[in-house]
């Protein structure tokens, strides 16, 4: 298996959703990293905003112009890698600290397009979860979503302090319900099946969709 490959091939195909006028959201990762190739080969005329500073200086560097999350409130379509894709469609993200950017521009998004090699796909998801927690009162919002770890990391692009669950996650719904009602829990790297249009998967030498329902 050729890890590398299979992202690049998933990320390829989902560089040719993107067509000129598109409002597009650009995600954070490895994964991420082949689409921006692939995006700046076919130098589609599209609108980009991306979810963290190294997307955004990737994709300048490639001479993938986006622009401030600020004034758009709904992207056409937004493709973003994942950390763990499990046979029920939820998914856990923001390995690289920017799940709560990244949520935000997948729920603005009409289309929501998950890149992984085939690695990420797992029966049941497992711990950790990453978190963005508020610095204020850190203390106490660690000790009400125990056993959580503070992540050796620079803080999010907003300024949050990046975090780890390490609890019992089998309970997806539940345990997202949990995170998100927790004051001083900014985000949660739980992202629903309902969030999510379609998953590519790069598997050996090709690629399969995955979608509601089963694949295409």
């Amino acid at each position: 298996m050729n890890v590398e490959r299979e992202k690049q091939l998933a990320a390829m195909d989902a560089a040719t959703l993107v067509q000129d006028g598109m409002r597009v959201g650009l995600g954070t990762g490895s994964t991420v990293a082949y689409l921006l190739s692939a995006l700046a080969r076919r130098d589609v005329k599209a609108v980009y905003v991306a979810t963290s500073p190294e997307t955004e200086a990737r994709a300048r560097s490639l001479g993938v112009a986006t622009q401030p999350f600020d004034t758009l409130n709904q992207l056409d379509l937004a493709i973003d890698g994942a950390d763990q894709v499990s046979s029920d469609g939820w998914l856990i993200k923001g390995g690289g600290g920017a799940h709560t950017r990244e949520k935000v521009v997948a729920a603005s998004a009409t289309r929501f397009v998950v890149i992984v090699d085939s690695t990420k796909l797992v029966a049941e998801l497992r711990a950790p979860v990453p978190l963005e927690l508020m610095a204020f009162g850190l203390a106490s919002t660690l000790s009400r979503i125990e056993p959580t770890v503070l992540r050796d990391a620079p803080a999010s692009p907003d300024g949050g302090v990046i975090a780890d669950f390490f609890g019992d996650v089998q309970e997806y719904a539940a345990l997202a319900k949990r995170l998100s009602q927790t004051p001083g829990v900014i985000e949660h790297g739980l992202f629903s099946p309902e969030m999510v249009s379609e998953v590519i998967v790069g598997s050996g030498d090709g690629v399969r969709h995955l979608v509601k329902g089963g694949s295409k």
